[in-house]
């Protein structure tokens, strides 16, 4: 027997599975019916001398289909449109004795059955939504075709061949990488499944390469630029490469809802080898911070260059890339932000925040998070699968934070049905249900193993869901696309609907809610600048005749932006005397010097404060976050701001804190005027400036944004961006 690996077909399959655009097989030049008689030269016949595929910028295959500011020079169609093709003979063609067609092939084993070999008819009309090539010119001995894709067609690269029919068989040119033809999803084309009806939001949702990024606290919401740059060179290959590494089916390429949920599942290098290795414990050796990276560019081209995954990311980073990946190929997408985003290990649609005897927080029985925020993608498609009226945004969640069916991945999830609580239909809507719905309760677990339930906050999880404006770079509030309002009856029908269809709700407690406290408490977080001082202000109200003396705890921690406490900096224990229907206040002052030492990626900082009343034994307990004000890039630019001419960009940076800044990357980048960029300072004293400066020749022309980053050792999360106005070059 032989050592050599052999292709196992499990005596089900007559050809093994065709799972990569990159991979091919040559089709044959000559398919001959039996020997060819002696004196036949089949050169005589019809033979093909030239193709000509109109696939520069400025011709109408590429501005007809939004597919001119791709940096690509291969022709790019999108499916369900014409494109014109121009065949030059050896002669003139005669349509009474020649016969010829053109054919698609994708893959290694194609098949007409799968759609990965198209033989492209020759018809007198063509009709909507089907293959089909009908002659428009035939002067000479040249023909020009227009020739239409199916609607449902397979996205990826295809090649092209054109076969003549002779007596004794076919002949077919030779394979030509020079015709190769990419064919992607159609937001324009009413029978595509990703038809999209507004023109302003296809400009926006599938054309724009700048995003907006939505991210902090609810309280202090913050936004950074993010270059998608789905139109940069090699990038569509890049995102091709993606589905060839997932190993996914060729004929289930067509498909928007395939082709989103394996995104998801391979945009993250969990458990798939997929793109980004996700990290949340503040160790970065060997990659880059999630903060430093500026857009998707430099992380796709860098996984398909070294064929591993890339370090590393956290949910914005997953976000912005699975935004490239999908608009590249033609699916209209978004990123969106959740504040207050519950991470609901079990599903039970509660996030137990679980206390000690004396109002402290336990660590040990407190397993679910509250994310400060968290990003995924909304991706537009119709559901054949799912009732009518679930087509639209769908939910689709590339960070790697529960399993499903097997691999970490999350949706498409229609929003609609998340709104209604039709958390039935796949895919993995009670997750997001849950994400967005959640309660929050408070639960004392008492030294007996009992548990008492002191409050209940339904308003809390899924405070505020956002995305970016159309046309311009303001925040967008979508919070009533995925819940109807706390309080209306809609809203309890929709949990109570959530409920019949599997999600649990069960509070796995043997006491009743206390009834309300006869004492209020709140606290504020003074604005707090990165290495500065600054205040908490804790309030107590009594609404009762009574005086009381109340013990306090506030708790300082450093959490990650998912809610993870990762130490605490600070415990303060306060004693407070409430006289009768009087207000109290508490002032902690919070050193620089207690936090810094210990700050995370985005810089975080948690509160909680507890009180107990020693007369009432009640428990008040509040938890606030707040995001530390952080230095800003400053960018500037001289010289024409015109395609073509030069343009000298200056970055700046002057360090802020009393420290030394060691090993200092700084990233610059910018879609259409320069390619991503990185520079490195090996220090920055306190107070230092430093600058950096780049010559750019910019070429794509319009509204335009330049977008900085800065990481080092103890200060991260740092950006600057700058709007800029592109002319055309003038006409000589």
């Amino acid at each position: 027997m032989s050592d050599s690996p052999r292709t196992a077909f499990g005596g089900r399959r007559a050809v093994p599975p065709n799972n990569s655009n990159a991979a091919e097989d040559e089709l044959p030049t000559e398919e001959l019916l039996g020997l060819v008689p002696r004196g036949v030269n089949l050169q005589d016949y019809l033979n093909v001398t030239d193709i000509h595929l109109f696939k520069e910028k400025w011709d109408s295959n590429k501005i007809d289909h939004h597919t001119d500011k791709y940096d690509n020079n291969k022709l790019i169609v999108r499916r369900g449109q014409s494109f014109y093709v121009q065949i030059d003979f050896n002669r003139p063609y005669d349509p009474r004795k020649d016969l010829f067609r053109v054919e698609y092939v994708i893959g290694r084993y194609p098949q007409a059955n799968k759609g990965t070999y198209i033989p492209v008819p020759i018809v007198s009309e063509l009709q909507s939504g089907k293959w089909g090539a009908k002659i428009i010119m035939n002067e000479d001995r040249s023909v020009r075709l227009s020739i239409q894709p199916s609607a449902e067609c397979i996205v990826g690269k295809f090649r092209m061949y054109v076969a003549v029919w002779t007596p004794y068989g076919i002949l077919r040119t030779r394979r030509n990488p020079e015709t190769d033809t990419y064919i992607l999803f159609n937001p324009w084309c009413e029978e595509d499944a990703v038809y999209l009806d507004d023109e302003k939001e296809r400009e926006e949702y599938v054309l724009n390469d700048l995003g907006v990024i939505f991210y902090g606290d609810f309280n202090d919401i913050k936004s950074r630029s993010w270059s998608y740059g789905q139109f940069e060179d090699s990038i569509l290959d890049a995102c091709l490469y993606v589905m060839d590494k997932a190993q996914m089916d060729l004929s289930g390429r067509g498909n928007p809802i395939k082709v989103s949920r394996v995104g998801s599942a391979m945009i993250n290098a969990k458990d798939d080898q997929g793109v980004i290795v996700g990290s949340w414990d503040n160790v970065y050796a060997y990659g880059v911070p999630p903060s430093a990276w500026t857009g998707s560019v430099d992380i796709l081209l860098e996984y398909k260059s070294s064929d591993n995954p890339v370090r590393y990311g956290q949910c914005w980073v997953f976000a912005g890339v699975f935004n490239t990946f999908l608009r590249c190929l033609g699916i209209p997408a978004r990123v969106v932000t959740n504040y207050f985003s519950a991470h609901d290990n079990d599903a039970n649609l509660q996030m137990d925040i679980f206390l000690e005897e004396d109002g402290n927080v336990s660590s040990k029985l407190t397993k679910d998070s509250v994310w400060n925020y968290h990003c995924w993608n909304e991706a537009w498609m119709t559901r054949p699968d799912l009732p009518v009226g679930f087509g639209g945004w769908q939910v689709v969640d590339s960070t790697p934070q529960e399993n499903s069916d097997g691999m970490y991945r999350c949706g498409p999830a229609s929003v609609q049905a998340i709104k209604h609580g039709h958390v039935c239909f796949q895919f993995d809507a009670p997750f997001v249900f849950a994400e967005v719905n959640s309660d929050l309760i408070y639960i004392t677990a008492k030294k007996d193993g009992t548990h008492v339930v002191e409050s209940v906050d339904t308003t809390h999880i899924g405070k505020l869901i956002v995305t970016k404006q159309i046309g311009g770079d303001e925040i967008q509030d979508i919070t009533d696309t995925y819940k109807f309002q706390e309080g209306q009856e809609e809203e309890r029908l929709a949990l109570e609907t959530a409920l019949m269809y599997g999600a649990k709700k069960d509070l796995k407690t043997e006491g009743l809610v206390k009834s309300r406290s006869n004492v209020d408490m709140d606290f504020q977080v003074e604005n707090a600048v990165l290495g500065k001082d600054f205040r908490v202000t804790i309030t107590f109200q009594s609404n009762s005749p009574n005086h009381y003396n109340i013990t306090a705890y506030l708790s300082g921690n450093i959490t990650f932006y998912t809610g993870v406490s990762k130490t605490e900096f600070m415990n303060k224990t306060l004693d407070v005397a409430l006289e009768p229907f009087a207000s109290k206040q508490k002032e902690v002052l919070v050193r620089a010097g207690e936090y810094m030492g210990q700050l995370l990626e985005q810089a975080f900082l948690h509160f909680f404060v507890t009180a107990r009343i020693n007369e009432t034994k009640d428990v008040l307990a509040k938890q606030k976050s707040t995001a530390l004000i952080v230095p800003k890039i400053v960018i500037k630019t001289r010289g024409a701001a015109m395609v073509g001419s030069d343009m000298v960009v200056t970055v700046e940076f002057t360090n802020p804190l009393k420290e030394t800044l060691q090993n200092v990357w700084v990233y610059l980048d910018g879609p259409g005027l320069l390619k991503p960029k990185r520079k490195m300072f090996r220090e920055i004293r306190p107070n230092a400036t430093v600058q950096w400066e780049e010559v750019c020749q910019p070429w794509v022309s319009g509204p335009r944004k330049l977008i900085a980053s800065m990481t080092s050792d103890s200060l991260r999360h740092v950006y600057g961006e700058l709007d800029l106005q592109i002319e055309r070059r003038p006409s000589t």
